[in-house]
């Protein structure tokens, strides 16, 4: 690869012209940030770091805000690079609920339907999972990034959210994808907790539900993944698939392209390279 990944304590130049390809960070994006709430940090570092107000920093593929794990964030030319890393095979290990729906499918909305739940075993999930491996047709959730005649999908469905209307289920397209490894970690009934948080960082607009306190059973599933794969559609597919509903109770992407959790950098790390 022909950017630079710097590592924790590398001393940067002031000009931006000394790395012609650009400069990838790969970043552990925290919990309850927006990828943009990471951008904006950066950028303005960067900006401040270079003396360049026009500088363009991005990412290559969003994470949502209830997830954490590895965003690759671009600066420079290496922006041009963006879709080309963000076509890698992406790892996450997702928490996925059972016995309850959501409309975003995570914990960012409240229970909107309950679903029988005693049914479901580890030999339950383990056998539905098989179902999903290979090619398939997925339709990505309303509560995404997908563009609709130029609009932002979670526009839509949070215009709709905050009018207490029904959100139509027909407004996005199936997408190809493909799953290529399943792994089912861990099965059990979850345990109340309250999830890991940068409270003074964290972003006030992004709410959290706890939906820990019902008793619901739980899988800790490991997947293998295609590029444009919505792991909170999964998990809804996964709930449909055991005879119920489901919903994402936690997210970690450990792996896009050649990056991972042991080469990524915290926000702070990546702040201080560009002080």
């Amino acid at each position: 690869m022909s950017f630079l990944v710097p590592a924790p304590g590398t001393v940067l130049s002031r000009s931006i012209e000394d790395y012609p390809e650009g400069i990838v960070l790969p970043v552990n994006k925290p919990y309850r940030w927006t990828s943009a709430d990471v951008i904006r940090k950066l950028k303005y570092a960067a900006i401040k770091h270079f003396g360049k107000k026009n500088l363009k920093v991005g990412h290559a593929g969003t994470l949502d805000p209830l997830a954490t794990g590895v965003l690759l964030v671009c600066v420079g030319q290496a922006c041009k690079r963006a879709q080309e890393l963000q076509d890698h095979d992406k790892e996450y290990i997702a928490a996925i609920r059972f016995g309850a729906t959501t409309p975003s499918y995570d914990l960012e909305k409240d229970i909107d339907e309950r679903y029988p739940f005693e049914h479901i075993t580890e030999d339950t999930v383990r056998e539905a999972l098989k179902g999903f491996l290979g090619q398939q047709e997925q339709v990505a959730p309303l509560f995404s990034a997908k563009s609709i005649d130029g609009v932002r999908a979670y526009e839509i469905a949070r215009r709709h959210y905050r009018r207490g209307e029904p959100v139509p289920d027909n407004l996005l397209q199936c997408s190809r994808i493909t799953i290529h490894q399943l792994e089912l970690l861990s099965f059990g009934i979850s345990l109340p907790s309250s999830p890991l948080d940068d409270a003074l960082n964290a972003s006030s607009r992004i709410n959290v539900t706890d939906t820990s306190v019902y008793g619901f059973p739980e899988a800790s599933v490991r997947i293998r993944c295609s590029k444009g794969t919505y792991i909170r559609a999964f998990a809804r597919d996964l709930g449909e698939a055991v005879g119920s509903g489901a919903h994402l109770a936690g997210l970690i992407r450990c792996v896009s392209g050649d990056f991972n959790l042991g080469n990524v950098l915290s926000v702070e790390q990546a702040l201080e390279l560009l002080k």
